[in-house]
């Protein structure tokens, strides 16, 4: 079975993980925030891994630029939320204090991902 090259990418595979946490976390939110507060911190993980992925597709270095940099947003809008949850006593503090290493790993490979995607079109 082939494999695409965005599953070759650590920063793939951790934002994968990432995501089902944050569906953990997120399970444990109250019933009447399904279609707000959990449906969007759901979106908003799956979207870090979709856009990587997404990225890989894309021929210009620019391009895959981009798709990393929305990625990146996802993955701040995702701590956002989180902190949200936290303020509403949705979930314990512990639960985003465990993530923030994750996120704060997944924002540093995010960045060199982009820096070398950018340097591509420098040759």
């Amino acid at each position: 079975m082939r494999e695409f090259s965005f599953e070759k990418l650590e920063v793939w595979q951790i934002a994968r993980k990432f995501t089902k946490e944050i569906y953990k976390i997120s399970s444990i939110f109250p019933d009447e925030e399904k279609f707000g507060l959990t449906s969007q911190i759901r979106r908003a993980a799956v979207s870090v891994s979709s856009n990587i992925a997404e990225g890989s597709s894309r021929r210009s270095g620019i391009e895959q630029a981009r798709y990393t940099e929305i990625a990146y947003g996802s993955l701040l809008e995702v701590l956002n939320q989180l902190i949200l949850a936290g303020d509403l006593n949705f979930i314990p503090k512990q639960d985003i204090n465990e993530q923030r290493p994750v996120i704060e790993e997944l924002v540093n490979k995010l960045y060199k991902l982009r820096l070398s995607q950018l340097r591509k079109n420098k040759h």
